[in-house]
């Protein structure tokens, strides 16, 4: 069988001013129609800059490919290099021959044209529809994916639709002309896990459907094992190892795949222990959940709801009740996993916790004082026991200043240090979550998203605080790296008896980290108790729901169970 994209002997590199950086060397693999080929391997290792190259848009990025070739066979049979081929060739295939999924789809759609409307464009470019043809198309294609009222969404502008309608969205514009290969870069990394699943079925079922190929690039190894044929690994810029799934996952050939695959939080591995455990711990050193005999946070029926305004006068005619009558506890070095689907209420709630959301009602006592109650300053003195990790590290850090000046401004605001000891204070912090005092005189981009991660770290342990709300903070990161942070937040928590509300939707990070889980829905807490509880005994539907929604690591009992899965939710606990 001719090879649908035969790639060999890739090589790219980066680089201005005399100065080159090769990211891709040497790479061969090739993708046969019908066939989904996943590209695995850490944050660096060059996936994405290949999936660009194939697409023709790595010289955009300022790369440029040195050797080899990306042959791609097209409808009329002919072949084309894509590593050579002229602007005027690429445009033909861009979106009409290989289209491309992008791990952002905020990102990746237009703020200022309509949903329908940039599908629309698509069809006019690569079919010359007239408007009326290509806006019915557009509105057909969004039933495709499975989006309820679309003649409505297709009206409707990007911020106005969820995080996974938008994903169905950009998958609708990457299907509208029914390309020969799917290019699909992390394209449910941002996604809670029934919705993450909802989308992989979908592209799986529409790949089926139109006999399409996949490249399909993710650091996720449960989704490598629910949707690969094929599974190409690399590491900084080489190819580590290629075998057909179930090969790869029974017997990996090298270190750095066994690796990958041990990093893989697997559901159901902490069955019969007791507290958090670090990847690669022994089982028999979970330590159980502290005694609340007086709790460090105590939350009573806090409620959090966002007006509605409509019309020209801006009248108020309801409200987003975003929480609804919330109430835990957290212990002294407790960790409390809030769990639930993407506007379930979870980062309200914690937002609300810190004051940085206005709730409506409620108490939030924090070692027995309601913070709600407090003014300004009192507040402000408060803020040193309580203190946040954010999901998107890069975001949270200020691209001015260097990790030094990220790391003691909190040092600084609250008057605690200053001159030679806040430098001594920073070398101590960045110190105790793995990074180097050569790290301090760096800004954010010269870091990679592990190390900013555990600059954020750093800098939220600056003030000594009893709490730390970690807002989906390993989501975004890779397996190895993934597993390396939450390793360090455990180290912390037992070293410096540290209480966290880990807000998060991977169901495999959560029954690694947490003493007790509280599962929201629609603002609501609908259960709550200790880890072994939620995963090894839910009572409600939707906590099984959660659970059934995530990729299992393992491509045989994917297979197996592929039938079934979508009815695990229904069975009893």
């Amino acid at each position: 069988m001719t090879a649908l994209l035969r790639i060999e002997n890739l090589s790219i590199s980066f680089g201005r001013g005399g100065k080159t950086s090769r990211v891709v060397e040497g790479l061969d693999f090739t993708v046969q129609p019908g066939e989904c080929v996943a590209v695995v391997g850490e944050s660096g290792s060059g996936k994405s800059v290949t999936a660009f190259s194939v697409l023709g848009l790595t010289a955009f990025n300022g790369g440029t490919i040195e050797t080899g070739s990306i042959k791609f066979t097209r409808r009329d049979g002919t072949v084309v290099d894509l590593a050579t081929a002229d602007e005027k060739t690429l445009r033909s295939i861009r979106g009409n021959e290989i289209a491309m999924v992008f791990q952002e789809p905020m990102t990746a759609l237009n703020p200022v044209f309509t949903v329908g409307e940039q599908i629309a464009e698509v069809l006019r470019q690569h079919r010359s529809m007239d408007r009326a043809t290509a806006d019915a198309k557009a509105i057909e294609l969004i039933t495709r994916v499975q989006i309820t009222d679309p003649a409505r969404r297709f009206t409707q502008y990007p911020h106005e639709l969820s995080g996974g309608m938008r994903q169905r969205i950009v998958i609708a514009m990457a299907l509208a002309c029914s390309p020969r290969l799917l290019i699909a870069d992390e394209p449910t990394t941002a996604l809670d896990v029934t919705i993450q699943a909802q989308v992989l079925d979908l592209m799986r079922d529409l790949a089926r459907e139109e006999g399409m190929a996949l490249l399909f690039i993710t650091h996720d190894m449960g989704v490598v094992a629910e949707m690969a044929d094929r599974v190409v690994v690399m590491r900084k810029g080489l190819k580590v190892e290629e075998q057909p799934v179930v090969s790869l996952f029974a017997t990996p050939r090298e270190a750095y795949t066994k690796a990958l695959l041990e990093a893989v939080p697997k559901l159901g591995s902490m069955a019969g222990t007791v507290g958090p455990l670090p990847f690669g711990a022994d089982p028999k050193s979970a330590k159980p959940a502290p005694a609340i005999d007086t709790p460090l946070l105590e939350v009573k029926n806090l409620s959090t709801w966002f007006p509605i305004h409509k019309g020209v006068p801006k009248r108020h005619v309801g409200d987003v009740k975003a929480v609804d009558d919330v109430s835990f506890t957290i212990g002294q070095g407790e960790t409390l996993s809030l769990v639930g689907e993407s506007g379930s209420g979870k980062s309200t709630t914690g937002r609300s916790i810190l004051r940085l959301a206005n709730p409506r009602a409620g108490q939030v006592l924090l070692e027995g004082e309601d913070i709600l109650k407090l003014d300004r300053e009192a507040m402000r003195a408060r803020r040193r026991d309580m203190q946040i990790v954010f999901q998107d590290p890069y975001a949270a850090l200020d691209p001015r200043l260097d990790a030094f000046e990220q790391i003691v401004e909190p040092l600084v605001i609250h008057g605690i240090d200053k001159g030679s000891a806040l430098r001594d204070r920073a070398i101590a912090l960045v110190r105790r979550v793995g990074l180097d005092e050569e790290h301090l005189d760096r800004y954010p981009h010269e870091f990679s998203g592990g190390q900013r991660q555990r600059l954020c770290i750093a800098r939220a342990l600056s003030l000594s605080p009893k709490l730390i709300v970690a807002d989906e903070a390993v989501s975004a990161l890779d397996v190895s790296i993934q597993a390396q942070v939450v390793n360090l937040l455990i180290e912390l928590q037992q070293e410096l008896n540290l209480s966290y509300l880990f807000i998060s939707h991977d169901m495999g990070v959560v029954e690694r980290i947490s003493h007790r889980v509280a599962v929201m829905q629609h603002g609501k807490i609908v259960e709550q108790g200790t880890r072994s509880q939620i995963f090894e005994a839910p009572r409600q539907a939707y906590t099984r729901a959660l659970i059934a929604a995530v990729p299992i690591a393992n491509p045989i009992r994917e297979l197996k169970g592929s039938v079934t899965k979508q009815n695990r939710a229904l069975q009893p606990a």
